[in-house]
């Protein structure tokens, strides 16, 4: 809600009508002068004053400038329009009458019947005042006083940031809040509302002695927020009230004690520092558990009474180029944080880093640390004590600038060094993987690429290319319970690869009458020599391993540094692509690799067995394929598929389908995979994932979403909800759960109720994670709480 600038409009009119005297002095001695306007100084000089009616008038005797009939005037930057505009000199009051309208230089607008005020404007009377702001806010009242050049009271106000209905302009906006008395405080920029009334749907449904809330020059202000509220079944009904203060121009705290009917009052802040190069949020959070058996026996959230954390976050610019920060949570167990549900803090792994990015024409750096906090029941934090501590990984890759041998060279270097505390092993099926190893490991890689594109007159394009590569370890790590004899665990060692390679692609361009076509036959080969200790180095970035058509003319397929393809490999396909005039686009791959001599690096086992059951690990490779058709009418369909080479079996599908209108949006996912019993999955797999949401009218909306696992009968996540939105009001209410097939990994909550009403410009009240259904629903606007 904005209040007008009356210091500006007391000036404004003061030398409005000061400067009508003076025009009726100049103009002529008569008593009354009729013209298309009046003009004092300049009319194109914004702080000149143009003023047009259909009539002036001055009386010497009485002392009285009159302007009547369409009054219009322009004052730096303001825009007034009123029937009469009455200024008596002696008495120094001004007197406006007849469909006053103001704009400001803001664009806020001002409307009123009657003005009548001091000659500056610290004391007076206004009669049926209505005010809208450029936001679309608006007051209105039968009567207002101006008591000094701050603060003006309104009687019997209304206060809402509805528009009007178009249709009905009589009918009560969705909500607004009646009040005896409207205090606008120009120095303190709030507008209080006493023996308020707020009605829904034209109906009171409650009475607040008073409220206040900020006008819309205000963007931080420290005060009470609206509630937010929760339902779980493990902590019950919660309630909290969050109150922000603001510490300066560049720092702000937000504190907001939360009651569980279960557990108690929590107590969880947040501290944000804005600086010129970045930002800094600090958080923190705190409960003495008053029923710690409520939870599941045995759980980190049953055996711990007094839980917390501190979170720091940072985001730093050094420069255009060069950017640094850092995120890190502690807290007292390590399910806290998701228990509660703390914003930004409640996923089931919470990567703690710290980073130095930078970024140029020709190069690019990175430098990340990490510790991966698992947050599970586990109270031993026996997962995490298996996750990796990386210190750090760096990556470095440039561009010459210059051609060499008119081909282009570049120059890629990788360092990792972690640490493992437990080793990360598991049994599955016939499988025995082992993710990670007990200890410390590092390793250095540093590779040189060139390649030079060749094009023919008949179209054909050659691109022989060339790689060096070189890898230095350094292991401690345990190798208990191994069964590879010869694994260097405990060593350094060396590893080279060179490569030589020659592409060679024929695009073929033909057109028909509506459309226009392009196929691409693909041809590679790569010369390489066998991959040294294949299987017997740590896999640390290579473990997840997948075949099909988006790296199959790929180089390297391995998704990192610490395996790397060798022997002679071919990959042969065609890429197509379709575009017609009524607006269809069709895109497709497909091929084929082949394993033409050496060791093939998929058909060696590893740690984790990376390449098994991928499709690769024979001399000739599944069939990858992957198609998708893109409709105008907002329609999207995707396919990709691993066929088998012998009997083009189905090994792996995804299809995906996207439709969005104006009416509906959803996105349905299928994927199947077979059993890969040496990789460690030892059953089928056939999971569905849907997403969507209906426009039920230009208001209403339903939406949801859910992922299903055919085979096992399980969901992962289910999400329903409905929604209500226009422009002032947003209303959304959700139910929630999610499984876990590991019982320690499971959340402590099985169901949550999420819900949030927002008034745009008084606030909102929330239930649960409503904002994250925001996000999924695409909701446009977000309430502003001071």
């Amino acid at each position: 809600m904005a209040v007008f600038d009356r210091g500006n409009i007391r000036r404004l009119a003061a030398a409005l009508l000061t400067g009508a005297s003076v025009c009726a002095y100049v103009a002529t001695a008569s008593s009354a002068f009729a013209d298309d306007g009046v003009i004092v100084g300049d009319a194109q000089d914004q702080s000149k004053l143009l003023l047009t009616a259909n009539e002036l008038t001055y009386n010497r005797d009485a002392q009285e400038v009159i302007a009547t009939g369409g009054v219009r005037l322009k004052y730096s930057g303001y825009r007034m329009v009123a029937q009469r505009i009455e200024y008596n000199q002696g008495t120094g009051r001004v007197v406006a009458r007849g469909n006053i309208e103001l704009i400001e230089p803001s664009g806020n607008r001002i409307y009123a019947d009657e003005l009548d005020v001091t000659d500056n404007f610290s004391q007076g009377f206004v009669n049926a005042l209505r005010v809208e702001t450029t936001d679309n806010t608006r007051i209105a009242g039968e009567s207002a006083e101006r008591v000094n050049e701050d603060v003006m009271i309104l009687n019997n106000g209304v206060y809402t940031a509805c528009l009007p209905c178009a249709e009905r302009p009589d009918k009560p906006p969705l909500w607004q809040v009646k009040a005896e008395r409207v205090i606008q405080d120009g120095k303190s920029q709030t507008v209080r509302l006493e023996k308020a009334r707020f009605e829904l749907f034209g109906k009171p449904i409650a009475y607040l002695p008073f409220i206040t809330v900020p006008d819309n020059r205000v963007k931080r202000k420290s005060g009470f927020l609206f509630p937010q509220m929760s339902i779980t079944d493990k902590l019950g009904f919660g309630i909290g009230v969050p109150y922000y203060q603001v510490l300066g121009d560049s720092a702000d705290l937000t504190v907001t004690p939360t009651f569980y009917t279960a557990q108690g009052l929590l107590l969880h802040g947040e501290l944000r520092n804005r600086f010129e190069m970045g930002t800094h949020t600090l958080t923190f959070a705190g409960i003495d558990q008053r029923d710690p058996e409520r939870f599941d026996p045995g759980t980190s959230d049953a055996l711990n009474d007094r839980r917390g954390m501190v979170a720091s976050r940072g985001d730093f610019k050094i420069n255009p180029r060069w950017s640094f920060g850092w995120d890190v949570m502690v807290q007292s167990d390590n399910n806290f944080a998701r228990t509660y549900d703390l914003k930004g803090y409640k996923s089931e792994t919470q990567t703690n880093k710290l980073y130095l990015s930078g970024l140029g024409d020709r190069n690019s750096f990175d430098a990340n640390a990490y510790y991966f906090n698992v947050q599970d029941k586990d109270d031993f934090e026996l997962e995490e004590r298996r996750q990796a501590i990386v210190h750090p990984a760096v990556d470095y890759r440039y561009f010459l600038p210059d051609p060499v041998y008119g081909g282009e060279l570049s120059l890629t270097t990788n360092l990792t060094s972690l640490t493992r505390r437990n080793q990360d092993a598991y049994a599955l099926g016939t499988s025995n993987r082992f993710p990670g190893l007990e200890g410390t490991y590092t390793r250095l890689t540093t590779e040189a690429e060139w390649k030079r594109t060749y094009t023919f007159d008949s179209g054909l394009q050659l691109t022989p290319l060339g790689a060096l590569r070189g890898d230095i370890f350094s292991t401690d790590m345990a190798t208990q319970g191994l069964t590879y004899g010869s694994s260097i665990a405990d060593d350094a060692a060396f590893r080279g690869m060179a490569t030589l390679g020659l592409e060679a692609r024929y695009p073929i361009l033909f057109t028909a009458q509506n459309s226009s076509h392009v196929i691409e036959p693909i041809a590679q080969v790569f010369v390489r020599p066998d991959e040294q200790f294949a299987g017997r180095l740590p896999n640390e970035d290579s473990q997840a391993f997948v075949f099909d058509a988006t790296n199959l003319f790929e180089r390297d397929k391995f998704t990192g540094f610490d395996r790397v393809e060798g022997g002679t490999r071919a990959n042969l396909g065609f890429r197509y692509n379709g575009t017609f005039d009524n607006g269809y686009g069709i895109r497709a791959i497909a091929g084929q690799s082949f394993h033409l001599a050496g060791e093939n690096s998929f058909a060696s086992p590893d740690l984790v067995n990376a390449g098994a059951d991928s499709g690769l690990e024979s001399d000739r490779s599944d069939y990858v394929t992957m198609a998708a058709i893109d409709a105008p009418i907002g329609l999207s369909f995707s396919n990709s598929l691993r066929l088998d080479k012998d009997n083009f079996e189905i090994n792996r599908m995804e299809n995906s389908v996207h439709y969005t209108d104006n009416r509906f949006t959803g996105k349905v996912s299928y994927t199947q995979v077979k059993a890969q019993p040496n990789y460690g999955y030892d059953r089928d797999r056939d999971i569905i994932q849907t997403s969507g949401k209906i426009r039920l009218d230009d208001n209403w909306a339903l939406f949801g979403a859910i992922n299903y696992d055919l085979n096992n009968k399980f969901s992962s996540e289910r999400r329903i909800g409905v929604l209500y939105q226009d422009e002032c009001t947003i209303f959304t209410v959700s139910y929630s759960d999610e499984g876990n097939l590991s019982t320690v990994r499971e959340a402590a909550n099985d169901w949550s109720i999420n819900a949030r009403l927002a008034f745009r410009t008084l606030g909102d009240i929330s239930v649960g994670s409503a904002a994250e259904d925001w996000d999924k629903a695409d909701i446009g606007w977000q309430p502003n709480n001071y």
